[in-house]
């Protein structure tokens, strides 16, 4: 988060009990992921969240299944395409 202020985390103010606690440095002491802070603190974006915290790799791995599905899918339709030619003129279609 500290290498990409602004776009990884951005400030969160929070001057119900006094004034602007915001530290100066982000780190890993000084950023709120997740936990309650009270008062100002750095804290991911939304887009941080998405991408590190939620998701989880689940992006990773839908692409991973779609990949393999569509192989699965163009060897069915390849199997299909060698049946139908394999058969006789006469035997397409008749549901034998």
């Amino acid at each position: 988060m500290a290498d990409a202020p602004m776009t990884a985390c951005r400030p969160h103010h929070d001057h119900r009990f006094g004034p602007c606690t915001l530290p100066d440095e982000i780190n890993r002491d000084t950023a709120g992921l997740g936990d309650a802070r009270g008062g100002c603190h750095w804290a991911g974006t939304a887009s941080y969240w998405y991408r590190r915290c939620e998701s989880k790799g689940h992006r990773e791995w839908a692409q991973m299944r779609r990949t393999e599905n569509r192989r699965d899918r163009h060897q069915a339709r390849r199997r299909l395409r060698s049946r139908y030619r394999q058969q006789p003129p006469g035997m397409i279609g008749s549901g034998v």
